[in-house]
């Protein structure tokens, strides 16, 4: 079973750019497609972004298109979101996912999640 683990998160200005990183505990992550969801205080989770296992194909949320790209280092057995023009609606805990399909709804492994707090 997969144990993924989340770091990068914290607090950002507006407009301020954010890297957040997810590696494995367990085996290697390159038999998975990669995602990140996200949870706002009060709000239902909802996705962010994911990338296929061979990192050919990347899909993202329409609010985040254009400002967050995910990535996938398979000599570091880590998945990255690259996240820039921060903004208030962005605030949420983020959580790293993986599963054997790329999909938007829902993911089988998922991290513990970290917060991102964008704020002046």
């Amino acid at each position: 079973q997969e144990e993924l683990v989340e770091s990068g998160g914290g607090l950002v200005q507006p407009g301020g750019s954010l890297r957040l990183s997810c590696v494995s505990s367990g085996g290697p992550l390159s038999s998975y497609a990669l995602g990140w969801f996200r949870q706002a205080p009060g709000k239902e989770r909802e996705f962010v972004a994911a990338i296929s296992r061979g990192g050919v194909r990347a899909v993202y949320a329409d609010s985040v298109k254009g400002r967050f790209t995910i990535s996938r280092d398979k000599a570091e057995n880590r998945a990255d979101l690259q996240m820039n023009s921060l903004n208030a609606e962005d605030t949420a805990v983020y959580y790293c996912t993986a599963d054997s399909q790329l999909r938007t709804q829902w993911m089988d492994y998922w991290g513990k999640g970290l917060l991102v707090t964008v704020s002046s």
